[in-house]
């Protein structure tokens, strides 16, 4: 096929030799299969933020590392130079998660090299060695469903314990190769420990691992792995080989907003109570 404007940088520079079809459109990138030497691999190629149906919600971009505080400074006004850089952090993102994820034994796919805003990585094919299907489009029985649901719980928790959570998880962002499930797009991965909406993102992500898989498996749709895991990851006690239940309770226990409150003004008078000791003593 004739080479995509987006991607004839990559043929210049020698990373991609030949285009060989478009794989799939969505709502943040078009992927195309290409050719690179003897390798055959994918190319996804991000779209321009005013393209993508996908916005970049501030719930996302918290918690993310820029390279200084001009550039987060830029970023938060919007400027242009900051709507420059904060689209070179949406695309990064997907890179350095999937290292990461890869390095902590989370079935993603291998990346390869980020050039221009294209993304090179593996191409994940099923046993026969086509492309892998999506999940939402491969028919599962009762047993495979759990098997694939137990699998995925798996790898949400190595996710976690590499300190990732998906954030936009759900059967058609998940591939299903000759060995199960493997987890792809993740530009809007969120970094546990520095996102107020970490329990959030991991409760829909879990959520929708839940409901899709409960309609073969109803029995899924009573569980709640995600307060089960957030709890061992709060404690810190969560490990790869952590032992799940999906039966985790929830405490029905009213919040104590009185007590709370009554703390908050007695941190403040002992505040008040010191700064006019330290007056008198000046």
């Amino acid at each position: 096929m004739k080479t995509p404007k987006r991607l004839e940088p990559l043929v210049q520079n020698g990373l991609v030799d030949e285009v060989l079809r478009q794989l799939m459109s969505g709502k943040e990138a078009v992927v195309y299969v290409v050719r690179c030497g003897d390798d055959v691999r994918c190319a996804k190629v991000y779209k321009e933020a005013n393209q993508r149906s996908f916005k970049q919600n501030a719930a996302y971009q918290e918690g993310r590392k820029v390279r200084g505080s001009r550039d987060a400074r830029a970023m938060e006004k919007g400027s242009r130079y900051g709507r420059k850089m904060a689209e070179e952090v949406w695309q990064t993102a997907e890179v350095d998660a999937l290292h990461r994820l890869a390095a902590a034994g989370v079935r993603v796919p291998t990346p390869y090299n980020c050039f221009e805003g294209v993304l090179l990585m593996e191409l994940v094919t099923d046993a026969a060695g086509h492309a892998a299907p999506r999940l939402n489009d491969v028919v599962l029985s009762h047993t495979v469903a759990l098997a694939y649901h137990a699998m995925l719980i798996k790898q949400v928790v190595l996710m976690l314990c590499a300190g990732v959570i998906h954030g936009d998880l759900s059967e058609y962002n998940i591939l299903v190769d000759a060995d199960g499930p493997v987890i792809i797009d993740l530009p809007q991965a969120v970094d546990a420990a520095g996102n107020n909406s970490a329990f959030s993102m991991l409760e829909r992500d879990v959520g929708n691992l839940a409901t899709y898989f409960g309609q073969f498996a109803p029995e899924l749709l009573n569980t709640d792995y995600a307060f089960e895991i957030w709890s061992h990851y709060e404690k810190g006690e969560l490990h790869p080989d952590v032992v799940l239940t999906g039966r985790a309770r929830r405490s029905e226990k009213k919040a104590d907003v009185r007590g709370l409150m009554r703390e908050i003004d007695s941190v403040k008078e002992e505040e008040l109570n010191r700064r006019r000791f330290q007056l008198e003593e000046d």
